[in-house]
């Protein structure tokens, strides 16, 4: 097939190719769509992915190209000054094609029926004074059942491990019990079970909760001359030698690129979605290879990631949009919410947990907490509790109890000791929409190119203290069920740059009151499609990546409809 000429016009541009972006970008060429795409980072493959946690760990090596110079900057109330951001850099993304599905330990949850209705349901079983004054809960503008068939399709095209709980509105007696109806089990069985993973497991059952084996988008048996998950403990922060992770850049791109109708260049560094006279989206302006370059498409699709996804609408004005793409209300930036990552910690004192081997997804989890799972009128939302495996020796700073002195001997006589002996698990809470946390352009501090930092405004609410509390107090529970002597946990705190952040570009039928309409797509630009969580109007209460990507199947499916 003869290369098609540059400076085309494309039938569509996809800006990022992550978890949506490679997706979309995928499907409508695999569909005989014309497709470029803009990736500021590069290709990536297993060789690059060796088993060093000095050169991998904590330095987001693979975020060099473009995301390390722009951390955003973080405040917690709209009078103070914004800082550089203290959160450690290596959780944040990276750049790259099939983006930070690359370099995570790729759980992957469906939400629950009750995040989709997380307000109505809120107002029906509580009442209106439960949800705090300030706070901008919505419903979403469709229910679990529409995304449903698109959760399925995505389990299937990723081939990913895990066993069902709900299957046609019948209970399974394996899985998740709280997850709703499902059309189909996972095509691939669980990662494979440890003693951690075992203990956690009876614990929580001897409790009277119902744990489950985290579900993944890992290949948990050999396909062909595929290699399946090896347990090394060097997935999440890191590629996968083995190319077990099931991404974008291994399952979808490859295919679209050698049909000719997807066009990838790697390094280009995009500056600002373009419109025309009339406003609408026609391509974007872009750096590469130290030179400014534009591309046309008779569509855009921005899935880059949430802080991203709001920055580039901002800094593309023009005559027709003198306040940023989207922004004729003021909506985009807006209902931000992130995951604070609650962890907790436990001593199993002699005995050797193995907790340093595997992926973070190699775990037991439990949603009894999750959404509405169980009554709780003090605040509003929950979180999975997941214990995993993956204990890195080499972020022990964070490991150790505050009684253990930060440096010298007695810390290195305690983590000698003890490391091999202590547990973890996490939780994720479901942070509401607040109308004082948002997303806007930071006036004094900028990338190397001299553009402005995303500014984050997010403060610590009194619905999540209690929502953190009382998740914590489970832990607590779930450890010394399991045994642990000793329990401790991360500080109770926001978590303004995460690499679970939503909103910004929020999806709703009311243009006034959001960005995209329910397909994302923009509702006062035409051409202009938004992808990701950006668009989420709630966080829920597990990982965010496999409901953008049902959401990144279902907006594609309708590009190809319409076409």
């Amino acid at each position: 097939m003869s290369p098609r000429p540059a400076d085309r016009v494309a039938d569509v541009l996809v800006i990022g190719l992550g978890a949506t972006g490679g997706l979309a970008a995928s499907r409508l060429a695999l569909a005989g769509r014309d497709v470029v795409a803009l990736e500021a980072g590069d290709w990536h493959h297993r060789p690059e992915f060796a088993l060093d946690d000095v050169h991998h760990i904590g330095r987001n090596r693979l975020g060099a190209v473009k995301v390390n110079d722009e951390i955003p900057t973080v405040r917690s109330a709209a009078h103070e000054q914004a800082r550089p951001s203290r959160d450690h850099v290596g959780l944040l993304m990276m750049n790259g094609v099939g983006g930070s599905k690359i370099h995570s330990g790729n759980i992957s949850h469906r939400f629950l029926p009750w995040n989709f209705e997380a307000r109505s349901r809120t107002v029906a079983r509580y009442g209106a004074d439960a949800i705090p004054k300030n706070s901008t809960l919505v419903d979403w503008p469709f229910g679990f059942a529409e995304l449903e068939p698109y959760y399925t399709a995505v389990e299937r095209h990723y081939g990913m491990a895990g066993r069902g709980g709900n299957l046609h509105g019948e209970p399974t007696g394996a899985g998740n019990p709280f997850e709703g109806p499902r059309s189909a089990d996972y095509p691939s069985p669980p990662l494979r079970r440890s003693g951690w993973n075992r203990l956690t497991d009876e614990a929580a059952r001897s409790l009277g909760w119902h744990p489950f084996e985290t579900p993944a988008s890992i290949r948990s048996e050999p396909d062909g001359d595929r290699m399946a998950c090896q347990y090394c403990g060097f997935c999440s922060w890191n590629g996968c030698w083995a190319d077990a992770k099931q991404t974008p850049a291994s399952v979808g791109i490859p295919e679209a690129v050698a049909s000719g109708n997807l066009e990838i260049r790697s390094g280009a560094r995009v500056l600002s979605i373009d419109t025309d006279d009339s406003g609408a989206a026609v391509g974007a302006t872009y750096r590469r290879d130290g030179a400014t370059h534009t591309v046309r498409a008779r569509r855009v699709v921005l899935a880059t990631y949430t802080y991203e996804n709001t920055r580039l609408l901002l800094l593309s004005r023009s005559a027709a949009h003198p306040d940023g793409l989207g922004n004729v209300h003021g909506q985009v930036g807006r209902h931000f919410m992130t995951h604070s990552f609650v962890n907790g910690y436990g001593l199993f004192p002699g005995a050797d947990l193995n907790t340093w081997t595997g992926t973070t997804a190699q775990g037991t989890a439990v949603s009894d907490f999750d959404g509405d799972n169980a009554e709780h009128s003090e605040f509003v939302g929950g979180g999975v509790m997941m214990a995993g495996h993956e204990f890195r020796i080499l972020l022990h700073h964070r490991y150790a109890p505050a009684r253990i002195p930060r440096w010298g001997t007695e810390r290195k006589r305690w983590l000698a000791e003890n490391m091999r002996s202590i547990g973890w698990m996490y939780a994720l809470p479901d942070e509401l929409p607040y109308e004082h946390h948002v997303l806007d352009l930071d006036p004094t501090h900028t990338d190397r190119l001299g553009l402005p930092l995303i500014r984050v405004t997010q403060g610590l609410e009194e619905n999540e203290r209690r929502q953190y509390e009382y998740l914590i107090e489970r832990m607590r529970t779930w450890f010394t069920a399991a045994g642990a002597t000793e329990f401790w946990h991360s500080p109770i705190a926001p978590s303004p740059v995460s690499t679970h952040a939503y909103g910004g570009t929020r999806m709703g039928a009311d243009p006034a009151t959001s960005v995209v309409d329910p397909y994302g797509y923009a509702h006062h630009v035409r051409d202009l499609v938004v992808l990701g969580a950006s668009t989420f109007p709630t966080s829920g209460g597990v990982n965010p990546t496999e409901t953008v990507e049902a959401l990144a199947w279902r907006t594609t499916d309708r590009m190809l409809a319409e076409a």
